[in-house]
């Protein structure tokens, strides 16, 4: 049975570009893409634990579709990207949530 993508998941690349009084400032553009969602297992959970960092949510999009991103949106929620894993014509992103400054 093939899984059908039906997660909708915004990729983030951010680049920097000059303002126009020579600023360099980050501005990230989002990437629509759909994505089926996983549980993050418990190896990996504490494999990056130990490392200090906090995985929390796991997606499978298309490999063409991934172009190294650091970032992705999921329902208004900003994730960090630590890890991601290529197996043919799928990849596997493994994210932090973002703590929210303040």
């Amino acid at each position: 049975m093939k899984l059908r993508h039906h997660e909708v998941i915004y990729l983030i690349s951010t680049q920097i570009i000059e303002d126009e009084i020579g600023n360099q400032i980050e501005q990230d553009t989002e990437r629509k893409v759909y994505a089926n969602e996983f549980s993050v297992s418990s190896n990996e959970y504490y494999n990056a634990a130990m490392t200090g960092l906090r995985p929390s949510k796991s997606f499978e999009v298309y490999s063409f579709e991934y172009n190294n991103e650091e970032k992705l949106k999921h329902n208004g929620i900003i994730y960090r990207i630590i890890r991601s894993e290529t197996r043919g014509e799928k990849t596997r992103i493994i994210c932090e949530r973002v703590a929210v400054d303040g």
